[in-house]
């Protein structure tokens, strides 16, 4: 018993010292403007880190996995919390939007539910209180869950800094793991969503090891137009999301053949690269991408028949 007492002790104490270890000082600002901000990232460039929900930042400053020379604190810039407001035909989310506020708004509700349903997956109601949607996308993790629904609905990426504030697509966004087309001294303003100009419907999907607590081993959504055009973008299945889509009306036709949709299903799926991790072997994940992509368009043409009525 002394033995094992003495093991448990020399553990703590051994993990204690890793974790002072994996500790790094670093300054900390509140800037007012995104001027300010800009600034603040242009000065340190990739010794910089965003501080908005968190979620992610402070675990990795802990663990020693991220070590930033600056801390850039948003939550003081007035402009980027706004929260959800609709501008010209947009659902605009600021910088400082949470998941929560994803979830509880209305609009997000009536046109974009796979959204919400993406959000309402993304770790514990404690998380979602605190992470950001912004901060989803940019930590550029290819199995960010919120990410393919964002994607089949058109999203827009407001970027603001020291040069003149751009806009690209969502899906011109990513460049890698962990790698956007951010450019030094700039950040993510807001995320816009085109409210759709015609009945459209969409479904997420999700494969994980544990409910709410694990990255997904794939996720998906699906979105379905009424003119039958079909959308998908695919997460943790390549090095960065993937968005295909497909105009045939096959998949949305009430009477073709199941094999030739899953033919059809396959084609679009294999524009992604999926590979063997802890979470999931390649195999798995080829298999699951079919099975859940099958599920998301069945889902997706039920809620456009649900509109219709």
């Amino acid at each position: 018993m002394r033995s094992w007492r003495r093991s448990k002790r020399n553990w703590r104490e051994r993990r204690g010292s890793e974790e002072k270890a994996a500790v790094r000082l670093f300054r900390y600002a509140r800037p007012d403007s995104i001027g300010e901000a800009a600034a603040l990232l242009d000065q340190y460039g990739p010794e910089a880190k965003i501080l908005a929900g968190g979620t992610d930042l402070l675990v990795r400053i802990r663990t020693g996995h991220t070590r930033p020379q600056m801390v850039i604190d948003l939550k003081r810039v007035a402009t980027l919390a706004t929260g959800i407001t609709e501008i010209d035909s947009r659902l605009r989310f600021s910088a400082l939007t949470t998941m929560t506020d994803v979830l509880e708004d209305k609009r997000v509700k009536r046109h974009f539910p796979a959204l919400a349903d993406a959000a309402h997956v993304v770790g514990s109601v404690q998380i979602r209180n605190r992470a950001t949607l912004t901060g989803n996308i940019c930590n550029a993790s290819p199995a960010a869950d919120t990410v393919p629904a964002l994607l089949v609905s058109g999203a827009i990426v407001n970027m603001a800094g020291m040069d003149i504030p751009r806009s690209v697509p969502l899906s011109e966004f990513f460049t890698g793991p962990g790698k956007t087309i951010l450019n030094r001294g700039e950040l993510v303003e807001s995320i816009d969503l085109p409210l759709p100009a015609q009945r459209t419907a969409a479904a997420f999907g999700r494969v994980t090891r544990r409910w709410g607590v694990d990255l997904a081993t794939i996720n998906l959504c699906c979105a379905v137009e009424a003119s039958g055009k079909v959308r998908f973008a695919y997460g943790s299945a390549a090095p960065r999301p993937v968005l295909v889509e497909d105009s045939s009306g096959l998949l949305v036709d009430p009477g073709a053949h199941p094999d030739e949709k899953d033919a059809l299903l396959r084609q679009l799926i294999s524009h992604t690269s999926p590979r063997t991790d802890v979470r999931g072997s390649r195999d798995y994940r080829d298999a699951m991408l079919l099975v859940t992509s099958r599920r998301a368009l069945r889902s997706a043409i039920d809620r456009l028949k649900d509109e219709a009525t």
